[in-house]
């Protein structure tokens, strides 16, 4: 294995001896300079980038033998992004639980546009990329964001990795000459994070938010009430502490406590027994000693006691001590250091190892410290001692050392000289030795009661001397030889109580983390800030940390449910496998999977459970709101119907904003294939049985209520039936229409509903919404060669004066087989069936709209009015038109012409003049859009821009949300 991966490296390296100019890519712009300014020995060429704050360095450098052009660049961290898909990123635009399978894509935030433009723009020019991000996991998931964008633009370019643990000389020369692969795995490891993170975090914080901003608006309406599967557990600690502080009780204890002053000094004698609960029984003893109170010394012994130095610095010790010692909080402490890192002052701030590598030269470091003022003299002290020896733990992450310092300063000020000080003290007090002195033990009688009392002298402080962080002060004792007797100054019985643990301090909680795999190193800090600024915690005067009512009730509700989200057994679960990960033992696909669908449960059956949600919380906030029906149903899980014809995903019901219901493809927007239900629908929902006939199974019935008189008088109100196309009378009601034919990409399923109430359109209406058949379709039109019927005095003639096209019905139905006439070109909207009797017509017959166009399968004949065909006309409603006359002044004064009977503001927009031939169902227009003698036209109903339906408008789309 390690054969191949030489002969990998060498080719990658032989590739990159051909470059003439190569691109070096660094995490930050002041990591970029300080590196450029080592490899070019300070003689760079700075040019400005299209981003201002990342600057472009230029110079020449000797690599493998070859001199070659470097062009040193840097991003601002993170170049891209991971977020939903357009249609799921607004909060209302989807039920929180379809984020757990909504499609994602990583994106170049706009702040950062300029920063990709840079890159695409110089890597155009140069032949390799050496990436210098940071040696971590987030450093290598930038490298490949880096990579992404550069190969866009030059797919065959060659790409290596720096890998370094500080920038000074002797770490960037080494670097450059151990060039290696980017490592894909740890990579993956990131993106596995951040896409959970995402999808957890957004399910969950949607639910809360919209859900609690609703049941609690006077206290919560403008509040963010986040998830996160780091920032709960974390969350979790505080309040878990806090109800242990609640939850303990004080018991009253008893002790005797010794005491005997001297010129020597004064000793305390600490009882054996150390305490009682039982107040008689103390007592019973105490008086046995005050009848003989006199002391015997029964032993006296000395042994070395030390003091250790503390271990090689990595960075959670960095976090708990700086907020323990110096007050200062993680996150604050993370941003001096890493500033100071890449400043080239220490080494790199974010590492879990505590073991120097034996390759490190800690006499040179040591070395560097010995000009200054304060620790310099201890810093010689310890070379000329032998050298460091520095006290090693036992982790490492195999990537970078402890943290350091690697290069001497005192111009820094404030916050960053005290934490710059901290750091040199402690390497300094590692390589030292560990304090050293003698603790000498009494043990007395008294009446067969036993007392211990401790002194301790110290020899040698040692690592003390530079570390004042450690206290060990020196206890003095008398001299007492054993068999003496001696009279104690005191005897005392002494009560007490036990007391309850302290709320956690920024140290303990980052201790609890570490110690559960909540969040990495590098990630601890942001965890604790986001609980602060969300307001869970606060903090008390003296820095520790207390849940807020917020906190307690989301932690309270959710312990309810049966689920310890607080408690940090998912999130370990889940940084151990991304561990596995990194090494190679897992892969990337099946852990998202494994983790997404866990939460994906949790997260349903939290929903379901929501109300004790609201409960836990109204004790801190009040009395609970009420939450309607339609804004419940938000909330609900949105069970699959059955799979989109179209691109197979799942369809679901959801409600539409002006009330009423759909059932929409999950696939929005790719696939828009939709079922509008009328609004006479009042309520729909799945049933659990599954149709036998419809196929792709599963498609699953629902149950229907709809409004009284909307439906025929033999079909009852409730009742559950099938939209897989199989339920005949289900598709008559709800007007639905199968477009059918593998191969056809618009196969989905649509439905348009009538303005006034259920009556069913005739075909030739609702064809003119339908999308185009395309190859593959259903026609319910088959085209034929165009026919004359006898000679030329015998031929049809439409309204333009032209010859008729003979057609023939191919659609099944009654009138399959049956021939008619239409128009030629498709202007006069002629149409006239070839078996009509011509004398009735005269070659120019117009059909009613209540004929049977082809394919419609009916025939309707009722009512007085009739168009000149003789026959009655029939709006779009399916009703009987009325027929009314022009009184405007013009052309069309007097003429007559069929309209919906209805109210103007009801009326369906149906338009016929009466002395027109017109074919059924179609309104009379040309195809220009104007009308025959420009009369009056029929009206064209809106539709919506968004999903081309009738009856609403864009703006108020079911869709845009």
């Amino acid at each position: 294995m390690k054969s191949v991966f030489s002969r990998t490296m060498s080719s990658a390296v032989g590739r990159l001896l051909q470059a003439r100019q190569i691109l070096c890519v660094a995490e930050k712009n002041d990591a970029a300079k300080s590196i450029a300014e080592i490899m070019s020995g300070g003689r760079f060429r700075r040019r400005e980038g299209l981003s201002k704050f990342n600057k472009i360095y230029e110079y020449e450098y000797h690599l493998n033998g070859k001199n070659v052009g470097i062009v040193m660049t840097s991003v601002s961290g993170h170049l891209l992004e991971l977020e939903f898909k357009s249609p799921f990123q607004k909060w209302r635009s989807c039920n929180p639980v379809t984020l757990f399978d909504a499609e994602v894509e990583k994106y170049c935030p706009e702040n950062y546009v300029d920063i990709k433009r840079t890159l695409e723009r110089e890597v155009r020019k140069c032949q390799a990329l050496i990436l210098w991000t940071d040696c971590d996991r987030e450093g290598e998931n930038i490298g490949f964001e880096i990579i992404n964008v550069c190969k866009t633009v030059k797919p065959n370019l060659q790409v290596l990795r720096a890998r370094f643990s500080e920038i000074t000389p002797h770490a960037i020369r080494q670097a450059c000459e151990n060039l290696v692969e980017p490592d894909q795995k740890i990579s993956d490891a990131v993106d596995v994070r951040q896409e959970l993170d995402l999808r957890i975090g957004a399910s969950f914080t949607r639910f809360q938010t919209l859900r609690l901003q609703k049941i609690f608006p006077n206290v919560l309406s403008n509040q963010l009430i986040s998830y996160g599967s780091c920032q709960f557990p974390t969350l979790g600690f505080v309040v878990e502490r806090f109800k242990a502080i609640q939850a303990f009780v004080q018991e009253t204890f008893y002790k005797i406590k010794v005491t005997h002053e001297t010129e020597d000094g004064n000793v305390e004698f600490n009882w054996k027994r150390h305490r009682l609960f039982n107040h008689t029984a103390c007592l019973v003893l105490y008086q046995i000693c005050m009848e003989d109170p006199v002391a015997t010394v029964l032993d006296v012994f000395t042994k070395p006691k030390s003091k250790w130095r503390p271990l090689s610095l990595d960075t959670v010790e960095l976090e708990k001590i700086v907020s323990r010692k110096l007050k200062i909080n993680a996150k604050e402490t993370m941003r001096i250091a890493e500033k100071l890192y890449t400043q080239g002052y220490i080494s790199y701030p974010r590492t879990e190892t505590n073991i120097f590598p034996k390759d490190l030269n800690l006499s040179a470091l040591v070395q560097q410290q010995t000009v200054d003022p304060h620790w310099g003299a201890f810093a010689q002290g310890i070379l000329d001692r032998g050298g460091p020896t520095p006290r090693n733990g036992n982790k490492s992450d195999q990537a970078h050392p402890p943290i350091h310092p690697t290069k001497y300063t005192n111009n820094l000020q404030g916050t960053e000289q005290r934490i710059y000080e901290f750091v040199v003290r402690h390497f300094l007090a590692c390589c030292s030795q560990d304090a050293q002195g003698q603790e000498t033990t009494v043990e007395i009688d008294i009446a067969g009661e036993r007392f211990a009392g401790h002194g301790l002298m110290i020899i040698a402080r040692n690592y003390l001397e530079v570390y004042p962080y450690d206290k060990w002060n020196t206890k003095v004792i008398p001299v007492y030889e054993r068999g003496k007797k001696f009279q104690p100054t005191t005897i005392e019985m002494v009560d007490g109580e036990t007391s309850p643990p302290q709320l956690l301090t920024e140290a303990d909680l980052i201790a609890l983390m570490e110690k559960h795999g909540i969040g990495t190193d590098a990630t601890h800090a942001e965890h604790i800030e986001t609980i602060k600024s969300r307001m869970y915690v606060g903090l008390t005067a003296d820095q520790r940390f207390l849940p807020g009512e917020l906190g307690m009730g989301l932690v309270e509700g959710y312990d309810s449910m049966g689920y310890e989200m607080s408690k940090p057994d998912l999130r370990a679960e889940l940084e151990a496998d991304l561990k596995l990960v990194c090494e190679g033992r897992k892969d990337k696909f099946s852990v998202l999977h494994q983790h997404v669908q866990k939460y994906k449960q949790v997260f349903i059956e939290a929903v379901t459970k929501a109300k004790k949600l609201d409960e836990a919380l109204s004790h801190y906030f009040g009395e609970v709101a009420e939450v309607t029906q339609s804004e419940e149903f938000v909330m609900e899980i949105s069970e699959p119907v059955r799979k989109c014809p179209q691109c197979g995903r799942d369809m679901v019901l959801k409600p539409k904003k002006d009330g009423g219901y759909y059932l929409s493809c999950m696939g929005y927007p790719n696939c828009k294939s939709a079922v509008w239900f009328p609004d006479s629908v009042l309520e729909v929902s799945r049933d659990d049985s599954i149709c036998p006939t419809c196929k792709p199974h599963p498609i699953y019935r629902l149950k229907f209520k709809f409004k009284r008189g909307s439906v025929p008088p033999l079909v009852p109100l409730e009742f559950v039936g099938c939209i897989g196309g199989c339920d005949e009378m289900l598709r008559e009601i709800l007007e639905l229409r199968y477009l059918r034919g593998a191969s056809q990409s618009n196969n989905q399923i649509v439905n348009h509903v009538p303005q006034s109430g259920l009556e069913n359109r005739s075909f030739r209406d609702r064809r003119n919404t339908l999308p185009k058949p395309q190859e593959g379709a259903f026609d319910p039109l088959s085209r034929i060669v165009p026919s004359h019927v006898g000679s030329d005095n015998n031929a049809v003639v439409c309204n333009c004066g032209q010859d008729a096209l003979l057609l023939t019905v191919r659609k099944e139905g009654p009138n399959q087989g049956r021939r008619f006439y239409k128009c030629n070109g498709g202007s006069c909207n002629f149409f006239l069936w070839a078996d009509q009797d011509a004398s009735d017509s005269a070659g120019r017959e117009s059909v009613s709209r209540g004929s049977s166009a082809p394919g419609t399968g009916s025939f309707h004949q009722a009512g007085s009015n009739r168009s000149s065909s003789g026959r009655e006309a029939v709006c779009t409603c399916n009703q009987l038109a009325v027929t009314r006359t022009v009184q405007k002044d013009g052309p069309n004064k007097g003429r007559t012409f069929h309209t919906c009977a209805k109210p103007r503001d009801q009326q369906c927009g149906f338009f016929q003049w009466a002395d027109e031939n017109v074919a059924p169902g179609m309104t009379n227009k040309r195809s220009d859009g104007s009308s025959p003698r420009n009369g009056p036209t029929a009206k064209k109903p809106r539709t919506c821009g968004l999903c081309h339906q009738p009856g609403h408008t864009r703006t108020k789309c079911p869709q845009n949300r």
